[in-house]
């Protein structure tokens, strides 16, 4: 009987080729994995190097502030809310130039530190900050990491950072391409070539949102001390740097502001911890028309708001200083 040899009977590895053979050689030679380790590392921080270059030279607000000239004669702060503080509308109507800071679910804690960046700066006698105090609600330390991407910029902002969000200001430090995972580089990128001064709804709130605020619980806002120092401590420096502070609580759809069930003690704690009083114009606007949902106007809502702010002598009105007094 014949036999034949199967190929299961060559000797074992007789199929690895000669490159295979290097290949493997040079995976075990120490020098191979430290060129990989410096290659990783060089193109980390170069590829860090031309995404900064896009956030310096975007038109993102936080960009002009870091990178830019934000000069401004009056400087808007708050969360959401704070949007609408709508600034071709302000400037439209006092001459005022403007910047704002504000930002979805922006705390107060990463406010004060914008602002006290700005004030560095820019801070003269005279000049408003308005802010909406309704941002001291919460804290958000997964939006101060998304600011990894300005940490460089400043110390304070760096600092806060790394006490709150310590993983990404690590992170940041082993990769510089990491501080750009966020979404505050994301907008840079959307504001690379466009204004973001008209960032504001542009809707009204629906019927469905009216039928479902009618059976929904109380709404509560919370706050707590570390929140209400920050802010104090903001208008406290913000004054010893000679500008004029004034505090508002912004509109609130009327059918929603009914549910809030702790807005008048919210309002008497800022004023407690600040010494400064709080104008509430939280139930200012009655049309509907005006807001875009329960907590925000759209730029129908913000024109008007902007009217009510220069009527009561929080801005002035534009050709003159009128009503832009101390508040105590």
């Amino acid at each position: 009987m014949r036999s034949f040899t199967s190929s299961f009977d060559l000797k074992p590895h007789a199929h690895i080729s000669h490159a295979d053979t290097r290949s493997a050689r040079l995976r075990r030679n120490p020098l191979f994995w430290l060129g990989l380790v410096l290659l990783v590392f060089v193109g980390d921080r170069l590829g860090g190097l031309a995404l900064e270059q896009v956030v310096a030279h975007s038109r993102f607000r936080y960009s002009r502030l870091y990178y830019g000239q934000p000069d401004a004669d009056v400087v808007f702060l708050g969360n959401s809310r704070g949007l609408m503080f709508f600034q071709p509308e302000v400037e439209r109507q006092t001459g005022m130039q403007s910047l704002n800071l504000s930002y979805n679910a922006l705390p107060i804690d990463l406010g004060s530190v914008l602002c006290a960046d700005w004030m560095d700066r820019y801070a003269r006698p005279g000049r408003l900050l308005v802010i909406d105090v309704t941002m001291c609600d919460r804290t958000n330390d997964a939006l101060i990491a998304g600011f990894n991407c300005y940490r460089t910029r400043s110390p304070r902002l760096d600092s806060l950072i790394h006490a709150r969000a310590p993983r990404a200001w690590w992170g940041g430090v082993v990769s510089h391409l990491f501080r750009y995972n966020s979404e505050i580089f994301q907008r840079t990128l959307f504001y690379l070539r466009r204004t973001d001064e008209d960032w504001l709804l542009d809707r009204v709130i629906t019927e469905r949102m009216k039928r479902a605020n009618a059976t929904a619980p109380p709404y509560t806002i919370h706050t707590d001390d570390y929140l209400l120092r920050r802010l104090a401590g903001l208008v406290s420096e913000a004054r010893r740097r000679g500008l004029e502070v004034r505090l508002l609580i912004n509109p609130y759809w009327p059918p929603f502001a009914a549910r809030i069930r702790n807005l008048d003690d919210f309002r008497q704690k800022v004023e407690r911890a600040t010494g400064l009083h709080v104008r509430d114009y939280s139930t200012a606007l009655q049309d509907d028309a005006l807001f875009g949902d329960y907590q925000h106007v759209n730029k129908a809502g913000a024109k008007r708001f902007i009217e009510l702010l220069v009527r009561d002598g929080v801005l002035p009105a534009r050709g003159g200083e009128e009503g832009v007094k101390s508040e105590e």
